[in-house]
């Protein structure tokens, strides 16, 4: 309390992250890996967990899925494609999920986002996911775990 009486809001930062990276049972093997070190820094912060692949319509668990063609720009581009490992096109999902990971992330005061790496969704360096490459090309700040 101040010396007036009010409280004093402490303005947090809010991030989004990779729902997996905090230990949700999002993962498309529904195994539970969290990232200590993600969540280290996001200590003292909020965080918006969310699955692109989940918000897109798949489930958990779910079979393992690559980008083909190209990369996540490409698959917005409709240059590449997304395809399960049976054979499966889950091109709509995966850019779906991106939508909605981009509709949260510009409904938020966010100050950066935390994705999974090596993810067709989310990955950033080795892989440029399908979400990762609709975020940065709206201008967001990105890590990858």
């Amino acid at each position: 309390m101040t010396e007036h009486g009010n409280m004093q809001k402490r303005i947090l930062p809010v991030y989004l992250v990779s729902a997996c990276l905090m230990g949700l049972k999002t993962r498309y093997d529904g195994l539970v890996k969290p990232c200590q070190q993600c969540r280290e820094e996001l200590e003292g912060a909020v965080w918006i967990p969310v699955c692109p692949e989940q918000l897109g319509g798949l489930a958990t668990p779910r079979i393992a899925a690559d980008l083909t063609g190209g990369n996540g720009r490409d698959v917005l581009d409709g240059r590449a494609r997304v395809i399960t490992r049976e054979g499966k096109d889950v091109t709509g999902q995966f850019i779906e999920g991106a939508r909605q990971v981009l509709a949260i992330a510009m409904a938020q005061p966010v100050s950066g986002i935390f994705l999974k790496s090596k993810s067709p969704s989310c990955g950033v360096h080795s892989v440029l996911g399908v979400t990762a490459a609709l975020l940065r090309e709206h201008g967001f700040l990105i890590r990858e775990f």
